[in-house]
């Protein structure tokens, strides 16, 4: 025994991307990561596994494939469907990542609440025991408690359990405590997520799975990602992220990868004493609707997935106090708002080189498309001039170089949902005008150059 222990080889894992090395270094020679080199114990190399599974294989044209229908099954949260891309999807595997103590437990427990008695399923904890977990569920007054729970971490287990009780949908969490008994090294270790995730990804896509969709709870490093090597997002079907402001009681799930849906998909939650709660108008969240018209505040119509929010943009300019103005940009890219300021000096005429600015996203969201480039920068000449935009105004497009206004995609959705918030005037890129009958009742200002825009107000 103690020349086995002896024999076992270190070797230092990339946190990052997985890649092993024998000796330790600053930076990852595979991936560049600096600093994410850990040590561990080698994972043992197991020979042939890959040609016995290769012997049977066949190549087929795609026009002899099967064509297979496969029926979603709704958990019966609408925020959660509209992520997931309409539903669960059998065989999915679904990765989701957040800071502790945001939910992540606690809607997926709704989640089974609602999935059952329409689809078996089983909650696999490994890190609460089965008497937390039943508390959580009676704090939150689940409409069932008859939910199948298992307290397990062994990787051989948990399949064990699988195959015999054949659920429809498994909740693991979370991922981090699982080990599987083929390797040394501690649950956590890149070595052990990787196996782990793996196994549980052929078992959902082979036929012991018989389609059962599996979702696995993953922690989150300081900066935000999931924790462990880059290839575990690769390996699952989709990808969610939970997000809030501290102190706020909202929360956002975020789609950054789906393989059955549209990326960029969000669903918005209330956090309550009940557990989440589904918000069905999340446009008035981020919408401040101040008493009267105040300057460098502006309202923009973004898109996130398939659904297109209203968000309101914030802008203070004032006046420097140091030799370099700052440019500080929340929700927005820095480097974007600097690039509009000079395209507002160029075109515009509006020098604002010795004014600090400072831009906001109000509710913490975040604006990653050009669509939010003309409010942006009507809400900069708004506090520079002290000239409130009025309230019933949305504004829309994307900002050239040359200053012209460039579209920007789904014009007529953005409209109908400002329309139906009450706002009665919209300045859009002339593209953008409403070319078929729809109904909307508000005035639209088409536009083609930034000049014609500033003069709307």
């Amino acid at each position: 025994m103690a020349k086995s222990l002896n024999s076992r080889k270190t070797a230092y894992s990339c946190q990052n991307c997985g890649a092993e090395f024998p000796k330790w270094s600053g930076q990852c020679g595979e991936c560049g990561a600096w600093n994410t080199l850990v040590e561990g114990t080698a994972a043992p190399k197991v020979r042939g596994r890959g040609i016995a599974a290769a012997a049977g294989a066949s190549v087929q044209t795609l026009d002899q494939v099967a064509e297979e229908d496969s029926v979603r099954v709704t958990t019966g949260l609408d925020e959660l469907d509209r992520v997931l891309g309409g539903g669960i999807v059998p065989g999915a595997v679904i990765l989701i990542g957040g800071d502790p103590g945001i939910g992540k437990s606690t809607l997926l427990l709704q989640a089974l609440a609602a999935l059952q008695g329409r689809l078996s399923t089983l909650y696999v904890t490994g890190e609460e025991s089965l008497s937390q977990v039943s508390l959580r569920a009676r704090r939150l007054g689940l409409p069932r408690l008859d939910l199948p729970v298992l307290a397990e971490t062994r990787l051989e287990a948990i399949l064990d359990t699988l195959g015999r009780t054949t659920p429809g949908f498994v909740v693991l969490d979370s991922i981090q405590t699982l080990y599987t008994e083929t390797l040394e090294a501690a649950p956590g270790s890149v070595s052990q997520l990787r196996e782990c995730a793996a196994q549980l990804v052929r078992y959902a896509k082979g036929p012991k799975g018989g389609g059962c969709a599996i979702v696995l709870v993953g922690h989150v490093t300081k900066e935000g990602a999931i924790a462990g090597p880059r290839v575990l997002e690769h390996m699952v079907d989709t990808v969610l992220y939970f997000e809030h402001d501290a102190g706020s009681r909202y929360r956002i799930v975020r789609a950054v990868k789906n393989r059955f849906g549209a990326v960029n998909e969000l669903g918005v939650f209330a956090m309550t004493d009940g557990g989440l709660r589904e918000v069905s108008n999340p446009s008035a969240l981020f919408l401040s609707r101040h008493e009267q018209a105040v300057p460098g505040s502006v309202i923009t119509v973004t898109r996130q997935g398939s659904r297109p929010l209203l968000v309101e943009v914030q802008v203070l300019v004032d006046g420097s106090q140091a030799g370099t103005p700052r440019r500080v940009a929340l929700g927005l890219e820095g480097n974007r708002l600097a690039m509009l300021l000079a395209v507002l000096h160029r075109h515009a005429g509006v020098a604002l080189g010795d004014q600090d600015v400072f831009a906001n996203v109000v509710g913490g969201m975040r604006i990653q498309e050009t669509a939010a480039d003309l409010p942006l920068l009507l809400a900069v000449l708004s506090s520079f001039r002290g000239r409130p935009v009025p309230q019933d105004l949305v504004v829309f497009g994307e900002v050239g170089l040359a200053g012209e206004i460039r579209p920007v995609q789904a014009g007529e959705e953005r409209l109908l949902e400002a329309s139906k918030h009450g706002f009665r005037r919209a300045i859009v890129p002339e593209a953008n005008r409403p070319r078929r009958a729809v109904k909307l009742d508000l005035e639209v200002i088409a536009v083609t150059r930034l000049d014609q825009a500033l003069q709307q107000f």
